[in-house]
Parts: structure tokens; sequence; C-alpha cells
């Protein structure tokens, strides 16, 4: 590890933190700092709606968290914050789900006011980073052609957007056939009563997808394929039950499958949810192979039942299974085919030898996010990648970092320069996805660069 020296001797208080994105994790980093009295900081963000990201510029009302409001405060150390913040507005109350808009609306506000209450501490630039250069310093490259210094860099980049499938990517489909982004607006334009539409990947951004087409009136048949074709499961109408698990579970193991089974007697939510304490540290402590056995066997397991969908929402999915509308598949496919203003899909069910093809007018990509940084698009990380500012980590879910989020560059030294926070910390935290964790993650490092660490449970 190298010591963090590079702003020795500087005050805090002149020091500067750039944050490149200002989704939940980016947001709520500048707030963080600027809450503890911390360094000046410059968020960029490329989108018009700062605050917001992917996950809460939401197309539907019908688009809710999928986590109740009382765990959805921004800050580590004011867990009812969202929830006063909420009844205020005459909004909801703690067991409620709350459209994801309403959040963006909340993350919004809280940046404005953080601005507005120390002016001249935080700067918002709406910008793309493409490049950084850490010769001598940091300057960090901007699409217009600006240049920011900085101290220290933040990556709060969210997650990274699905790949297209090879088979797709080299099926040559007329314009309008296949939409690589899930969010984007038109992805229900030009669809009739009598097409069918392919959406790959059956995780809760296909839920979101299905939720769109069917509010703007598609009527056709929607398809959702996955290898083990595993919907999303619910959560309990009420809030929360009691742990289940008595004690600190064991390692990423069979035995830890066994023990789990076991502690759940019916009722498996609540021993899903009393992991949560756990979960990080039994993924730090593991293998590697461990680790890449879990994702291999286990990982779509975890993801139904770990990130569970509202009440009301899963009980729409159900209704649309029911009308025959919404069809789960099991399966993979071989190759995707040109046809007129549709496209023909050969594919083979899990479990079975035998091809079958399906005709549909539109395929949507929800394979998910990403973290494999050797084929993502992203200028920046492109650009660190190929400097050897950054690596992926061992399982390529994102950027490799230490304990503290420090980015572990190509020669394995981790930079204290250079940071990281959110889902693209994955491969180190694999619990780093839902703001519940991710406010932690922030409350830290905003701590840690404020030099305002107290002794408990921070590790001094």
């Amino acid at each position: 590890m190298v010591a963090d020296t590079r702003t020795k001797g500087v005050p805090v208080a002149e020091q500067r933190v750039v944050i490149v994105g200002a989704g939940f994790s980016g947001t709520i980093q500048a707030v963080n700092l600027l809450r503890n009295s911390g360094p000046r900081a410059v968020l960029v963000e490329r989108s018009p709606r700062p605050g917001r990201g992917v996950a809460y510029s939401a197309l539907l009302d019908e688009h809710v968290l999928n986590v109740r409001a009382s765990n959805m405060s921004a800050f580590h150390d004011d867990p009812d914050h969202f929830v006063r913040w909420a009844a205020a507005r005459g909004i909801a109350a703690a067991g409620d789900f709350v459209s994801r808009r309403t959040y963006g609306d909340y993350l919004t506000e809280l940046l404005q006011q953080g601005m507005a209450e120390a002016p001249g501490r935080l700067q918002l630039v709406h910008d793309e980073a493409v490049g950084l250069s850490a010769a001598s310093g940091l300057a960090l490259r901007l699409k217009s052609g600006r240049t920011l210094s900085a101290d220290t860099l933040v990556l709060a980049v969210g997650n990274l957007p699905p790949h297209d499938l090879p088979a797709i990517a080299a099926a040559g489909l007329a314009p309008g056939v296949y939409a690589s982004n899930p969010w984007s607006p038109d992805i229900a334009d030009s669809l009739e009563e009598g097409d069918d539409v392919l959406v790959i990947g059956t995780g809760l951004t296909m839920v979101d997808v299905v939720l769109f087409l069917a509010a703007k009136g598609f009527a056709g048949r929607m398809f959702v394929m996955s290898r083990r074709g595993l919907l999303p499961r619910a959560h309990l109408p009420h809030g929360p039950v009691p742990d289940r698990l008595a004690e600190k579970p064991g390692p990423l193991s069979s035995s830890l499958v066994r023990e789990v089974r076991r502690a759940a007697d019916g009722e498996w939510r609540a021993t899903i949810d009393s992991l949560r304490p756990f979960t990080q540290a039994m993924w730090r402590s593991a293998t590697d192979a461990q680790r890449r056995r879990f994702l291999t066997h286990l990982r779509p397991w975890w993801d139904v039942h770990r990130h569970r969908l509202a009440p009301p929402v899963a009980a729409r999915i159900t209704e649309l299974r029911e009308q025959g509308r919404l069809v789960p598949l099991a399966g993979k496919i071989l190759a995707v085919e040109p046809d007129g203003r549709n496209a023909r899909i050969r594919w083979r069910p899990r479990g079975s030898d035998a091809l079958q093809t399906m005709r549909v007018r539109r395929i949507v990509n929800c394979t998910g996010p990403q973290g494999d940084l050797q084929r993502t698009g992203e200028p920046l990380l492109r650009d660190m990648l190929a400097q050897g500012l950054i690596r992926p980590d061992a399982h390529r879910l994102g950027v490799d970092v230490d304990r503290l989020g420090r980015v572990v560059s190509a020669d394995g030294v981790a930079r204290p320069d250079i940071y990281a926070l959110g889902p693209i910390t994955r491969g180190a935290f694999w619990e780093i996805v839902a703001v519940p964790d991710i406010r932690v993650q922030s409350w830290a490092l905003a701590r840690r660069l404020s030099d305002s660490y107290w002794v408990e449970g921070e590790g001094l």
C-alpha cells in the first residue's frame, strides 16, 4: 500500500475533490463532504438532471423503490431522514414503497440545499469526463475541452450499461428492432397488438420494461428469457419480521446454503434479510475460488431472493403472466437473424437439445449492469484502464479497490488519490448496489477525506 501523503500539510478546506457521476453515489458523496466540513467538491455529471441517475429518472409512477421508505435515508448517521422528508410532504409512511421519481426529487433537493447552505464549497459541472492525466497531480479532461484539477478523484459512475450479445451485434437487424438501452422512452414506439417482444434478462430491469410496455398500451406478448428463467420474488406485504439467523453465518459454501434453508423454515425473506449485516464481511473473507463458485452457481438465486419486488409490482407481474401477456422462458439464444421489420431468434430451452424459433418485433436488452472494464464504452474508464491507473477486479465485476475504496492500479498498488464508490466496487464488497449499503460507504469516505474520523465503527 502507498501512504496517503499527497495532500499532507494542505488544510482540508483548501483541498479539492472531483466526483464523477451525480447519481445516488456521487450526489450523496458531495453532500456528505459538505456535512463533514470537508474539502471543496466538484460534481461532474453529463445528464441534465443531477441527483437522479438512471434509477431515479424512472419513466412511470409505477416504477417504485424495491426498499421500504424506512430504509431509504440518504444518511448513515440519520436513518429516519427520508421518512421525515416524505411525511412532511404527505407522500408516504415508513412501510411504503415510494416511487423512484419521488426519491429522485429527494436527492435533487438534498443537492440543492447543500449548495445553498455552503456557497462556493460545491460546484456542479454539466459535462462528460473523458480522460485523466495523473503525471503531475490529477487533471480530469472533459468532453468540452475543459480540464479540472483535483487533489482527489472519486469515481461514482453507478452501474455500467449491459453489454450487447454477440449474436445480436452481428445480426444486422433493421433499425428499431433491437433496443440496447432498456430505459429509452421509445422502446414502445410502433409496436402493434399482434407483435411479440423478447426481453433478454428476467431481473429487475425486465420488470421495469414490462411495466412500461404495458402502461404504454402494448397488448402483445412479452417473452422474457434468461438461462434459468428466474423472476424476482416479492417482499412480504407487511414490514420487517424478526431475524431468523441466531448468529453470524459461516463462509460462502454449500454449508451456508443448508444453514440458510434450515433457518428459513418456510419464510425465507427474513433469513435472507438477516444476512445483510454479514454479507460484505463474508464476501471479503471468501477465497477467489469460493467467490467464483458463488457467481457461477448461486448468484441467480441470490439475486431473485435478495433484490425483491414491492407487493403491488409483484401482483401486476403475476396478473400479466395469468393473462398470457408475460411469458418467462429459460434458455439460451444461439442465433439472431433479420426478418424484415422483425427478428428471428433461434434458441435452446434449458435442459433440452431441441432448438426452437421465435419471431419478434423488438428485442430489449435487460441483461443487467455489467462491470467488465475490458468491454465498457465509458471513455474515462477506458482511458484510465489503458494507462494502468485502474484495473478490473478478479471476477470482472468492476474496478479493483482495496478495503478503503482506493483504486488498485495495474501494478497492484492502491492509489491514495483515486477512489471508487458504489456498484462499480462490487468485486471488493459484493453487497454495494443498494442505498442502505452505499450510504455507509459514502459516509466513511467523506469522513476520511475530511479528516473527521471517529473511533466507533471507523477502524481507529
